[in-house]
């Protein structure tokens, strides 16, 4: 019967335990993240300004969490010890949010777990990255086939978490929330590889210690795509949270409509993320990134030009191809630009995405009661093409196929 460490030997084996992991650690989220609005308000009994003040502690803390977990990553940490950690606090947030209904228990050590599983899916990417390049293996074909299992678990997670919460109750969907980690956690002991620093020269190690040391705001293409990132998915947060409601008050649609809209798109997502993956060698990170933020503008256009629903389905193709190839081709970018900062790279472009959630909740919410639904594709439109001038300044970097 073969051993542990034998089964990480076999590539075919470990390159599946990846695929698993992510998406097994995605349908984990995907079960907690979509009901969480409607257990803090039927469950807890809160207002609206409490369950505000949830998610914006919430992503604070997974913001500090998951940089401070990097950074002892990217110094010392095993990366395959530290993504059991993350699950381990993930069964404990799961159980924590399955049992108690206190608001004040909720917010202190229910969002301190969910602070540390947060960053598992961050060095998953990380440590794939550096398995990849270890193994010879074409770095941005592999992420994109893992990347994509995270899109195909937010396809099948939150129908699923509706689907649990309605008929058998919160206790049951957390419950399962929870089984999913210890899943995810057997998978990654038994499974995914620790994979050893590259022995280096003194000066190299000199000069990657000097980089790991070098506060981030001083590389300026770093600075640069971190802005990038934040205003363009600030962009896509902001219509995620509004569009079901500008369906519903503004052009009096469907009701299934945001649904059918959401779900399309995130369909579309997967093939264009593997296609962007293999034409990475052919036209580059930033080349693609200009065609997405390029898509992103026709489709805000489209959305603030069209109000019919054969429209708005048709132009989910350009809202598929702006996110699909952000979300995947993005992470390498930020992992090019910090190749002996795997752990901080990977959860920079995570933390961009959570900053841009908080700016956008904040934004929504003020622009629609002042001016109207309308205005916020016009707001952002004009942030998708601000996030065309930070792509502009952000320098090529050499990256590993």
């Amino acid at each position: 019967m073969p051993s542990t460490s034998s089964f990480r030997q076999l590539k075919g084996v470990i390159f599946t335990a990846f695929l698993v992991t992510t998406f097994i650690i995605g349908i984990a989220g995907a079960l907690q993240s979509p009901t969480l609005s409607r257990f803090l308000t039927d469950e807890v009994n809160v207002d609206p300004i409490l369950v505000g003040l949830f998610y914006s502690v919430n992503a604070i803390a997974s913001i500090v969490g998951s940089f401070l977990l990097a950074k002892y990553s990217d110094k010392k940490g095993d990366r395959r010890l530290i993504v059991i950690f993350c699950c381990l606090m993930g069964v404990f947030n799961s159980l924590v949010f399955a049992f108690s209904r206190h608001y004040v228990f909720l917010i202190t050590l229910g969002v301190l777990f969910a602070a540390l599983s947060s960053a598992a899916m961050p060095q998953i990417f990380a440590l794939a990255r550096e398995y990849a390049v270890k193994t010879g293996r074409n770095v941005v074909a592999f992420n994109s086939l893992i990347r994509a299992q995270l899109s195909l678990a937010w396809v099948i997670g939150p129908p699923l978490s509706f689907a649990l919460a309605i008929e058998y109750g919160f206790t049951t969907m957390y419950l399962s929330a929870m089984g999913m980690f210890l899943v995810a956690m057997i998978f990654v002991a038994i499974f995914l590889p620790s994979v050893e620093k590259n022995p280096a020269t003194q000066q190299t190690q000199a000069m990657n210690q000097q980089e790991i040391n070098q506060p981030l705001f001083q590389n300026k293409n770093v600075v640069f795509l971190f802005l990038s990132t934040v205003f363009m998915w600030t962009a896509n947060m902001m219509y995620i949270i509004d569009m079901p409601l500008y369906v519903k008050s503004s052009l009096h649609l469907s009701d299934s409509l945001p649904g059918q809209l959401m779900g399309l798109a995130a369909g579309i997502e997967i093939p264009v993320m593997l296609i962007a993956g293999f034409l990475v060698p052919y036209l580059g990170k930033r080349n693609l990134f200009f065609i997405a933020i390029g898509c992103g503008v026709l489709f805000y256009i489209g959305i603030i030009l069209f109000k019919n629903e054969v429209a708005l389905f048709s132009l989910q193709i350009f809202n598929a191809l702006f996110i699909g190839i952000v979300a995947n081709i993005g992470i390498i970018y930020f992992q090019d630009l910090l190749p002996t900062r795997m752990g901080v790279a990977s959860t920079l472009f995570n933390n961009g995405i959570t900053c841009s959630v908080i700016i956008a909740g904040m934004i929504q919410g003020f622009v629609s009661k002042a001016f109207g639904h309308e205005a916020i594709y016009w707001i952002a439109l004009i942030m998708v093409a601000v996030s065309f001038l930070f792509c502009a300044l952000v320098n090529e970097a050499k990256s590993n196929h």
